[in-house]
């Protein structure tokens, strides 16, 4: 009797700890259940821009990678970062590390959008932000496929959009893994018809005035960005209308009077150190930084930490070759480099924690002076007004009506945007070079992750790899 009593309690003892491991893993966590409520609706959409400031994202790395790849005229990498260093160099391996960072990092960004979206019906309280809500997430899901596709595929028209791999679409939130969720790459074409297609739902549904979040300017921002990328350089009907559509987004930003060009240029970087935090009216969408929260990866490889300036950091990877600063002209204000021994570093990333600028009115001048200019139009303004709006601004005279062409206007793009992270997508945008390798080149397209290759058999790899 003793024997069966004790055998009795060892079996209670072992399904009673049975019931107790028999749980639902978290990650696994039903969604109906996860997202119940319009206030974890909202707390996974902040989730979702948390994801966004990540390094991996617009916390710096995608603007880094897209001024070092290949950059060797312009910068001079001194960094350990095989990853980095390799870039700068075009030759990246399929094993890049910063490669795998960025691609895993936008696809987290996007399913965290994705979770926002599937549960929109959620919010109740009141229309308006139902519709913020919906316009943010599509936002930040737009953001994400347009970098990945810029920087993990061939530009646009670069051969046929129809057949050139794009990057995975994945629309809906990824619950488990199963062979199911492994997508194949949809093309080039398909690609940018969705970011089109959810920045234009966005920019009807977002506020005009959102605190530090997305905006209805930021969506027609990142349009008009979108829009000047598939007019190319106007050759063919197709990418007249894109410019066209370019040069009619980046109006509607600058006529909404709602960011002003700032009246000086070095207004705009030190948001942390003489601004409080904040990003100047200017910035369309910025990634706010914090002592406490967010990080900025520009400053840490184009920054350096200057005893002169308190609150200066980086790391010094990053040094302004002599190539590139010949082409500021004298008194161009936009000449700011911070010399440091015999090196010079970009003023605009020595403040550590200063906010990450994504889009800046200047942008929008810029785009609609050469979409007007490609097109023969003076849509908002005329290109030359445009052009020394700028000039002017940076302390330079005023271009003579003879002298504007398109490669002054691009040279003011240069100038003016200089290692904010658009020069690689210019250089393939313009049909140009970068330190001498054609816009076309496999090198100057990343990898897919060779990781991603090894587990999802669907996708194939880029040429070079």
């Amino acid at each position: 009797m003793k024997k069966l009593i004790g055998l009795l309690l060892l079996f209670a003892v072992i399904t009673s700890c049975d019931d107790k491991l028999n749980i639902k893993p978290f990650q696994n966590l039903d969604q109906e259940k996860a997202l119940s409520t319009e206030k974890d609706v909202l707390v996974s959409l902040i989730g979702a821009y948390d994801g966004l400031q990540s390094v991996n994202a617009y916390g710096g790395d995608m603007h880094v990678l897209a001024e070092l790849t290949g950059n060797s005229g312009d910068i001079f990498f001194t960094g350990t970062f095989q990853g980095l260093s390799d870039a700068w160099k075009a030759e990246m391996a399929a094993t890049n590390g910063n490669a795998l960072s960025m691609w895993t990092r936008a696809y987290d960004v996007i399913n965290r959008a994705n979770n926002v979206l599937s549960a929109k019906e959620k919010i109740v309280s009141s229309a308006e932000t139902k519709d913020r809500v919906e316009g943010e997430a599509l936002f930040i899901r737009a953001t994400m496929y347009f970098e990945l596709v810029r920087l993990y595929a061939k530009t646009w028209d670069d051969g046929d959009n129809a057949t050139n791999l794009g990057v995975p679409l994945v629309l809906e939130p990824t619950k488990s893994i199963s062979a199911t969720d492994f997508k194949a790459r949809s093309t080039v074409a398909q690609v940018y018809q969705q970011i089109i297609t959810d920045l234009t739902k966005a920019e009807s549904l977002l506020p005009v005035t959102n605190g530090i979040y997305a905006t209805k300017n930021a969506a027609t921002a990142v349009i008009a960005r979108v829009k000047l990328t598939q007019g190319v350089t106007g050759s063919t009907p197709a990418q007249l209308a894109a410019l066209g559509e370019a040069r009619d987004a980046a109006n509607r930003v600058i006529a909404s009077a709602r960011n002003p060009l700032a009246s000086s240029f070095a207004s705009l970087w030190f948001t942390f150190l003489t601004n409080a935090g904040n990003s100047p009216s200017e910035y369309i969408f910025s990634m706010k930084v914090t002592n406490q929260d967010g990080e900025n990866a520009l400053s840490t490889y184009f920054g350096i930490g200057v005893s002169s300036i308190p609150g200066s950091a980086g790391r010094g990877d990053c040094k302004i070759t002599a190539t590139h600063r010949a082409k500021y002209t004298a008194g161009d204000a936009r000449n700011y480099f911070q010399q440091v021994g015999t090196n010079f570093y970009s003023r605009k990333h020595l403040d550590r924690f200063g906010n990450v600028p994504l889009v800046r009115i200047a942008e929008m001048y810029l785009t609609r002076a050469e979409a007007n200019f490609r097109l023969s139009t003076s849509v908002g303004d005329s290109p030359l007004a445009d052009v020394n709006r700028l000039r002017a601004r940076a302390g330079l005279p005023n271009l003579g009506s003879g002298s504007l062409n398109i490669e002054a206007i691009l040279n003011e793009r240069l100038l003016e945007l200089a290692f904010e992270g658009s020069r690689l997508h210019d250089i393939k945008r313009t049909r140009g070079s970068q330190s001498g390798i054609l816009w076309n080149s496999p090198k100057l397209i990343f990898p897919i992750p060779q990781v991603e290759i090894d587990t999802n058999k669907e996708l194939v790899q880029n040429v070079g790899y």
